[in-house]
């Protein structure tokens, strides 16, 4: 819950901006104990971005942004996925930045590389070779000065079966629904609500037990963002608030396993496609900033 232990209304801010705390987050302190006392769900002190943060983030999200581009533009059939991986780890480490997944809790990678039926986790491998047909999302999260920045996109080569096309084309419109539901003072079931239910409109199933998280000062902070949900409940999307919408949806059953031999990869029980889009994006006072795209 929401710290609001007493402070004076000319003491330093908690947020350390410098300035007095009646000419900081005072009013804001007040907003959220009024949403507390009526039974919203508050996010805690330590999710609250101050703007410092919020420009390293973009910072690296500019970074992170580059480097998905370069995929865009040099992705084709014939490619390993060690190939997409080698090229987004130089492109990187030249600007001064660290890939984040790379030996993140044993990850031997610089970027997760899913294709067709992975829903995420994919393991970049010089023996998977992308061919005619393929969708493939790659994911990629930046660290530069300290701060973190997450996004992937979803990639369609050659002659992509009719079906396969619509479906990815309906998961990146589920993505920026979810995105548009976020504002300042909602809820995080509305981003969920979105989502799902554009989905299950075309017969898709959103994976429920795999979501976005905060992001920014560490890979993955509170909170959790499901991309199932109901409007209207849910904690509060305070301003200052950075994570990440990142819906992956299954084209068939949404039951996923986890890959016995490398631990990481998870894929759909049913082998049908999975696709997903994500980006990183802080919550305004006056709406909202997408840091990566």
């Amino acid at each position: 819950m929401f710290n609001t232990h007493k402070i004076g209304r000319n003491d330093p801010c908690w947020c350390k901006s410098g300035l007095k705390y009646k000419n900081c987050h005072e009013s804001f302190d007040q907003k959220i104990a009024d949403y507390k006392k009526h039974g919203v769900p508050v996010p805690r002190r330590d999710m609250i971005k101050t703007k410092e943060q919020i420009d390293g983030i973009r910072e690296a999200g500019l970074i992170n942004t580059a480097a998905l581009d370069l995929v865009e533009r040099e992705i084709k059939i014939g490619m390993s996925t060690e190939d997409i991986n080698t090229m987004v780890h130089n492109f990187i480490t030249e600007r001064g930045g660290i890939p984040a997944t790379l030996n993140y809790e044993g990850f031997p990678k610089s970027l997760c590389t899913s294709l067709n039926d992975e829903i995420c986790h994919g393991i970049p491998d010089k023996n998977v070779i992308l061919a005619d047909g393929d969708i493939i999302n790659v994911d990629i999260t930046t660290i530069y000065n300290g701060y973190y920045a997450d996004a992937s996109r979803m990639f369609m080569l050659g002659n992509v079966k009719p079906e396969v096309k619509k479906f990815v084309e309906v998961v990146k419109e589920c993505f920026e629904l979810g995105v548009k539901a976020v504002k300042p003072w909602g809820r995080l079931g509305d981003i969920g609500d979105a989502i799902n239910t554009h989905a299950k409109k075309h017969g898709y199933v959103v994976v429920r037990d795999i979501g976005g998280h905060g992001v920014g000062i560490k890979f993955h902070e509170d909170p959790y963002v499901c991309h199932v949900g109901k409007e209207g409940t849910g904690m509060l999307l305070a301003p200052g608030m950075v994570f990440t919408v990142e819906p992956m949806i299954n084209m068939g059953k949404e039951e996923f396993y986890v890959d016995e031999k490398n631990g990481w990869t998870v894929y759909t029980v049913d082998g049908m496609p999975s696709a997903q889009f994500e980006v990183t994006l802080a919550v305004l006072e006056d709406g909202i900033e997408i840091l990566t795209h």
